[in-house]
């Protein structure tokens, strides 16, 4: 299959009436597996992950307290394939190049399964496991998306999995892929190109955060850069004749760039940094540098506004006497939604339920509650599944580059109480609790019934690449 990254720069195409057709025709003449599958007890305990909660919970909170940054996750990374390989799973490491990335397969033949985890953390937000803001001597980092659980969610799905594998004795491959450097470093993107998902049927993920939910959600394509502009320094007062500020580059791409803004898609995201601007008031700076981030759905469209943010910092320079480097730094395609994959597991979602929180979870949760607006958390509103809606949302995923090779399909549960925003403390803080536990083994247990569904009917797979090569077009190459 053909790999596609977002200098491919394809567009997104809506779903047609063919693909109305196939969906709607494999809907009625399949149903998904008994819910005997994925059954909860009276006590409303998970069935199928259940045997390796506590391995999951270790591993999240192993993963919490370390808090390594992308491409430096060492221990994470180690945790995962250590823990896999005494699963049984044959462990493949450096993919892409990266030495913290990884696979981890089990079974032969297919349909081949893979399940992404991911593991990074993000810098600069420190936090105790407390509701309220303490930060962490020595500890500079914090899970504010969750990525602890992440990883550690998806490693319990893939050995529930694996069980299944076992006891029935049927063909088929589970595949972990330890993905790092998610925040910034677009770490799937590597292993794309390198082949790593060729042989993949489906790909699963799930991400942490404050609702549940598995509807067929878009992204935005994203694509960053850091400008870096080199003047003349001079004596600010004594000489300023001589100088060439490359403060002045910056500043005035910046604003260039903010007139832009009216002049766009209002789809549009673009934000940015000034990383360096000098050190002395009375010295020119003779370097400074910003930092983009531009976002759109299209990454055609992606690609027209990032010709003309690079046309601003050229204009820049030149206006300022100034000479001007850049370095992209990452880029990633939209997801490519898929229906067929996400009303499965949609539908284990709904069987399963939401998060119950436990008299300890409540009470952490009033206290956090405390620290958001007014008005956002409701108690007993993490246990609400979200409807069943094609969405857009207003984040970036380097799984976008992923989606476009493989059909792929994610979602998401209340890890963290509704009205956390991500990136924030009080995510990082809710992670290193059990009141994120509960949705993380529920987010596993809807990850591993989804992929036992795909494994046991080759006509779901089927119907998913349908509905996969539709959504790219008879001219994807």
């Amino acid at each position: 299959m053909p790999r596609l990254t977002l200098s491919d720069r394809r567009h997104q195409k809506a779903a047609t009436p063919l693909l109305a057709g196939l969906l709607g025709a494999w809907l009625a003449t399949h149903t998904l597996s008994t819910f005997g599958d994925t059954e909860r007890g009276p006590d409303k305990t998970l069935t199928r992950v259940s045997p390796h909660a506590q391995t999951v919970t270790t591993v999240a909170d192993r993963l919490w307290e370390w808090a390594e940054l992308g491409y430096l996750e060492t221990q994470s990374s180690a945790l995962l394939q250590n823990t896999l390989a005494d699963a049984g799973f044959e462990i493949s490491t450096g993919i892409g190049g990266i030495p913290t990335a990884f696979t981890a397969t089990f079974g032969s033949g297919a349909p081949v399964i893979g399940i992404m985890g991911e593991f990074d953390a993000l810098p600069g937000i420190s936090q105790a496991a407390v509701p309220y803001a303490e930060t962490v001597e020595g500890k500079p980092s914090g899970h504010a998306c969750g990525h602890n659980l992440f990883g550690a969610g998806s490693l319990g799905a893939a050995l529930a999995v694996k069980d299944w594998l076992e006891a029935s004795g049927q063909p088929g491959t589970v595949r972990f892929y330890g993905t790092p450097a998610e925040e910034g470093g677009s770490g799937k993107v590597y292993l794309v190109r390198a082949g790593a998902f060729d042989d993949v049927d489906a790909a699963l993920h799930w991400h942490p955060g404050d609702d549940n939910t598995a509807s067929p959600s878009s992204t935005l394509a994203n694509k960053s850069a850091k400008f870096r502009f080199s003047g003349v320094s001079s004596h600010a007062a004594a000489g300023p004749e001589r100088g060439r500020s490359a403060l002045d580059a910056v500043e005035a791409m910046n604003f260039m760039v903010n007139l832009l803004r009216e002049h766009v898609p209002e789809e549009t995201r673009i934000h940015y940094v000034i990383t360096e601007g000098g050190i002395a008031p009375n010295v020119v700076p003779n370097f400074a540098e910003s930092f983009y981030y531009v976002r759109h759905p299209n990454a055609g469209v992606l690609a027209t506004l990032w010709d003309r943010v690079i046309a601003a910092a050229g204009a820049a320079a030149l206006g300022t006497g100034t000479t001007l480097e850049y370095e992209v730094i990452h880029g990633n395609h939209s997801v490519l939604p898929n229906e067929v994959l996400a009303r499965v597991a949609y539908d284990h979602l709904v069987a399963l339920g939401g998060p119950q929180y436990d008299e300890a979870d409540q009470a952490f949760a009033a206290e956090i509650a405390k620290t958001l607006p007014s008005g956002l958390y409701e108690p007993g509103s993490e246990g609400v599944i979200e409807p069943f809606a094609i969405k857009q949302s207003k984040g970036s995923t380097d799984v976008g580059d992923v989606s476009w090779n493989v059909p792929t399909v994610g979602l998401g549960t209340a890890t963290f109480i509704p009205g956390t925003g991500l990136h924030t403390w009080q995510a990082v803080a809710t992670g290193g609790t059990p009141l994120a536990h509960k949705g993380t083994l529920l987010a596993a247990e809807v990850l591993a019934a989804t992929a036992i569904d795909l494994l046991r009917q080759p006509d779901l797979v089927a119907a998913a690449a349908a509905e996969f090569n539709e959504r790219r077009g008879a001219d994807f190459a």
